[in-house]
């Protein structure tokens, strides 16, 4: 029978852990709070990135994309005979006008052409249920995952879309998802499942019905292995040029790509930054316990060296204590972050559509928390465990030098007259060890801190909404045209039932170029008086558009390197590709998208051309919104119509509502870590001055005098530290804010009144409850054996 005996300092380590239990299990609390947060963070990326690197491989999602005009078929071999371009692939693509069965309002769809022989091709479709469209049936459809989830639509449900013109009823046959289409997202916007779709069809039947049997007006690339993606696009433009090309573009502009591109950048951030900063406080509270403990054990620790331990073997001792503490919170961390992990991953699986979508926590990710969680707790015992390689055993074995004591400045400015007899102890105390004061300070300014950071999302996300789809966008309904027409069309826009108010506008996609920066963008070329899309300064004033320049987003123009007063090379995308240069003559804050603004007329110039519109601003009658949305339906010019309370619960649905889940999990972390700091210390004080309110009670004091001494002192303490973590709270803030902020949508640095109080109440919170179990301990404090206790 084998007998574990263990060494007498780690008998003392086990007494240390069970005595001190509370403080142990409030630092493994905040450890487990962010190593949850890590493996949360760090297997969702994980998960999403294997998902679409596998998919992307598997179904050939293309690396360079282009629309064109119309050209023809034989153009596709020249395309694959540039430089480093591996395969090519024509395809037809169609934006129709949708009636859907169930919904009121218009809807729209892709219609994408499918190759001749099926499981070949660029971007191929996954199918989910039923079979594909036959080659030869015109009217049969593969619907989009996503499209027919929100619509209930099924194999054998019907629609009626508008083609080239022509009213025609499509039959959906299945249901599949491609990588092309992992979001289905038409344009800048945020996806709409219920109003804008995918439909596949037969590429002889969507040809067919477009009069382009022998020719293409979209192609897709494959890259050969390292082949420069520049040199491709320029290429490519050189030779699509003739056929109306708008300029080829990379993934990183493709739509879908992008919008979980920005997903993943923003998980990097959040599985790094955020765990980094609860690490932190760990590491603070670790050695904020130890260098308290060591002071309290000198003679504990003298009596370890007189006994031959090393300074090494003591210090190890400490760094054990911590290391014991972190690892249980780890370990538990692992645990909470891959259940937080499973549910994100099911997040995942609802808003991007792949073949198959699961959380995997790679041993890697483990490893990587563990590791962090032992650094943590290392190096914040090491800072404490330092004093212990430099104590001689001769000097521990005495009691530390009393203070040297003076007058303060209560007895300097005489205050101390109009104060009662434990005020005065309580801040004599404060002002005599100011640096432990100020840690704990410190400590406490933490805990604001974090529960500030983790609120202020939701204020970013109200700011949002408040901004862009409450001041700034004021239409109901925005129309947008297949081709450009004469302003003349506001005149029967404004006829139509229940519309009040019609503002035409024209988007022109164009590219920008400033010295060797570029960026293909839009410009919207908009009325001089306008009172259903406001642009806005900082202030929230409307801004007039001038009559010469271009007024540019705050995004775009650091994407450019841009500002006031410097000038653009603008290239039209469009027609004979005007190109001209002009002054920025503003640039505005936006929280949504990167656009560009001019006056509808000084687009017109440039282009050379009467002002026309691609589309216009409605303003509508909500007693007649059933009757105009049944009548856009059957106009042919129509190619969308976006509605904004439409886009707002887009928008909700998809970015607000995987920011608040995670908040909210940040929240309660935080208010946890909150907790720990608080209790923590509380329960530092109670034990170096126990000895003192023995000493206190003896002379007669009350425990209510002596208990109100001590937590008179914590109170204090946390009323300073409110400020300081306001303000820390606020930095923490403007470093997500700068951080999480993507081209898709920024995130304002607002950080409300209500987020501030609600913060410091949460710490008040914690600091009665902390407070309260200290008053228990207080009540139960033995004078005899305390007095009798060098430490």
């Amino acid at each position: 029978m084998v007998t574990l005996r263990l060494r007498p300092v780690d008998t003392k380590l086990l007494r240390d852990l069970w005595r001190m239990r509370g403080q142990a299990l409030a630092i493994a609390m905040v450890a487990m709070c962010g190593i949850a947060t890590l493996v949360t963070m760090r297997g969702g990326y994980e998960a999403l990135l294997e998902a679409q690197h596998s998919y992307y491989e598997r179904y050939r999602f293309a690396h360079v994309f282009a629309h064109v005009k119309n050209a023809p078929l034989t153009l596709v071999d020249r395309v694959r005979e540039i430089p480093g371009v591996n395969d090519a692939d024509g395809r037809v693509v169609f934006d129709a006008s949708l009636d859907v069965p169930g919904l009121d309002e218009p809807a729209s769809a892709r219609l994408v052409s499918l190759p001749a022989t099926p499981g070949t091709g660029l971007n191929r479709v996954h199918l989910r249920s039923g079979r594909l469209p036959e080659t030869g049936n015109r009217l049969e459809v593969l619907a989009s995952e996503a499209f027919s989830t929100a619509n209930h639509l099924r194999p054998g449900d019907s629609l009626a879309a508008i083609i080239n013109g022509r009213k025609e009823r499509l039959y959906i046959v299945g249901i599949g998802i491609s990588p092309e289409y992992v979001n289905e997202i038409k344009g800048n916007s945020f996806p709409d499942n219920r109003r804008f779709g995918v439909l596949w069809m037969a590429r002889d039947a969507l040809a067919a019905a477009l009069n382009m049997r022998d020719s293409f007006n979209d192609v897709a690339v494959i890259l050969a292995p390292h082949a420069s993606e520049q040199r491709v696009i320029e290429q490519l433009d050189i030779l699509l040029a003739p056929y109306g090309s708008l300029g080829a573009y990379g993934r990183r502009e493709q739509v879908s790509h992008s919008f979980i591109d920005n997903e993943l950048s923003s998980n990097r951030v959040s599985g790094t930054i955020i765990p980094a900063i609860f690490l932190g406080v760990t590491a603070f509270l670790i050695h904020n316990v130890l260098l308290r403990i060591i002071t309290l054990q000198r003679a504990q620790i003298a009596l370890l060296k007189s006994f031959g331990y090393g300074s090494f073997s003591v210090a190890a001792h400490y760094i054990k204590f911590a290391v014991l503490t972190v690892m249980a919170g780890g370990v538990l961390g692992v645990a909470l972050g891959t259940w937080l992990g499973q549910g994100l991953a099911g997040l995942y699986a609802e808003f991007y559509h792949f073949p198959s979508m699961a959380f995997r926590l790679s041993g890697f990710s483990i490893a990587l928390s563990l590791v962090v969680a032992i650094f943590s707790a290392v190096f914040g015992a090491w800072l404490a465990a330092v004093r212990v390689l430099r104590l001689a055993p001769a000097e521990a074995m005495r009691p530390e030098a009393p203070a040297h004591f003076r007058p303060g400045p209560l007895e300097r400015l005489g205050l101390q007259r109009y104060m009662p007899l434990p005020v005065r102890m309580v801040l004599r105390n404060l002002e005599r060890n100011a640096a432990k004061s100020l840690l704990s300070i410190l400590g406490l300014a933490l805990a604001v801190a974090l529960v500030i950071t983790g609120q202020y999302t939701f204020d970013a996300l109200n700011e949002i909404i408040r901004l862009q789809f409450r001041t700034a966008q004021r239409d109901d309904v925005t129309l947008s045209f297949n081709e450009a027409c004469d302003l003349s069309v506001a005149h029967n826009l404004a006829a139509l039932p229940g519309v009040l108010r019609v503002e035409p506008f024209r988007s022109l996609p164009v590219r920008m170029r400033f010295r060797h920066r570029m960026k293909k963008t839009v410009i919207m070329g908009m009325a001089p008086v306008r009172e259903l899309r406001m642009i806005l300064d900082e202030r929230e004033q409307p801004v007039d558009l001038p009559q010469e320049g271009i007024v540019l987003t705050k995004k775009l123009a650091e994407i450019l390197g841009v500002s006031a007063g410097d000038a653009l090379t603008v290239e039209s995308l469009e027609g004979k590709r005007a190109s001209a240069t002009i002054p920025v003559t503003l640039i505005v804050d936006e929280p949504i998208g990167t656009f560009s603004y001019m006056s509808n007329a000084a687009l017109a110039r440039i282009l050379s051309e009467p002002e026309t519109a691609s589309g216009a601003f409605l303003a509508v009658d909500p007693k007649h919104q059933a009757e105009l949305y049944s009548t856009l339906k059957s106009i042919p010019a129509v190619g969308s119509v976006n509605l904004r309370e439409a886009t707002l619960q887009s928008f909700l649905s998809t970015v607000a509502q995987n920011m608040k889940i995670n908040t909210m999990v940040l929240v309660a972390f935080a208010c946890v870590i909150a907790a720990g700091v608080v209790y923590n210390a509380a329960r530092i004080a109670l034990s170096e001055h126990a000895v003192e309110l023995a000493s206190l009670r003896i002379l007669g004091f009350t425990r209510g005098e002596v208990g109100r001494m001590l937590l008179g002192e914590q109170g204090l303490l946390t009323l300073a530290a409110i400020p300081l973590g306001c303000v820390l709270g606020y930095a923490l803030s403007a470093l997500l804010s700068e951080l999480l902020s993507q081209e898709l949508f920024r995130i304002p640095l607002v950080v409300s009144t209500r987020t501030f109080l609600l913060s410091i109440g949460v710490v008040l919170l914690a600091a009665a409850v902390s407070g309260y179990l200290v008053w228990r301990k207080v009540q139960k404090l033995d004078l005899i054996e305390v007095l009798k206790t060098r430490e």
